[in-house]
């Protein structure tokens, strides 16, 4: 049930003495990088791969070509689907979405062109998102008969329950200077300004300090689910752990070193 000439690229480079970069590409650009079986497989085995790599300071996941970040699932192979084969088709579509968010260190989504249903699901289980001002996004699945699932839940709490439900029902899509302004993504650039604004993330990140980052991004995470009284226990304890390595030492140190020049 997999197009052939698709793949997901992952390369790695080196951001400083001990930390690297990850970039992961799903390169499917002759279908707008929908997703299908091999891509999707594809997709959670990276991630979960990085996810093991103690040097991966960030990631940043983008789609292949100049027309799309991800266009969809692969709307040939859910025709295909039946009861027993979309349930095992949508949970690994799931599990690979929720790789991303496993994943220590943070995802930037590097959006240009059509970001759409399991596009939107993938970019929304990343970290940061920055776009393209001719980005365009949107959730269609209700016009093809069926509804959002899966990591469309996590829209609510991004854009709020009125704007999901106008895109989920509608199926309508909207321009990347109102998604911003709805909060669906973090930053719009021009085309020509997207691969610096990109970079501009990924180097303050890797400047930080790498432990206080993964906790930083475990605390995020925490406080989508938990009440506040213990979002705020969480967050004393990632305090203490924090001093667990001489990081904060060496980072606060560097700061004062420099204040004093």
């Amino acid at each position: 049930m997999s197009s052939s000439h698709s793949s997901v690229q992952v390369t790695v480079e080196p951001v400083d003495d001990t930390g690297q970069l990850a970039r992961v590409t799903i390169d499917h650009a002759s279908r707008l990088n929908v997703l299908n079986d091999t891509l999707i497989g594809e997709l959670h085995t990276a991630f979960t791969r990085l996810s093991a790599e103690r040097t991966i300071r960030c990631v940043v996941l983008d789609g292949a070509g100049d027309r799309a970040f991800i266009g969809g699932a692969d709307i040939r192979v859910m025709a295909q689907l039946d009861q027993p084969t979309a349930g095992s088709f949508i949970r690994s579509l799931h599990d690979a979405c929720a790789a991303i968010r496993k994943l220590p260190a943070p995802v930037i989504a590097k959006i240009r062109g059509y970001c759409l249903g399991a596009g939107l699901e993938v970019a929304a289980s990343c970290d940061l998102r920055v776009a393209s001002r001719d980005a365009t996004f949107g959730m269609p699945e209700v016009r093809v008969g069926i509804p959002s699932v899966i990591e469309a839940a996590l829209l609510p709490r991004l854009i709020g329950t009125g704007r999901t439900a106008r895109l989920l029902y509608t199926g309508e899509t909207i321009q990347a200077d109102e998604a911003e302004r709805w909060g669906l993504i973090d930053r719009v650039v021009p085309r020509s300004e997207l691969d610096a604004a990109t970079q501009s993330w990924v180097t303050a990140i890797v400047s930080a300090g790498p432990e206080a980052i993964r906790l930083q991004k475990q605390l995020i995470q925490d406080w989508e689910q938990l009440p506040l009284s213990d979002a705020i226990e969480s967050g004393i304890r990632a305090f203490s752990e924090a001093y667990g390595t001489d990081e904060p030492q060496r980072f606060m140190q560097r700061f004062l070193n420099r204040k004093r020049r």
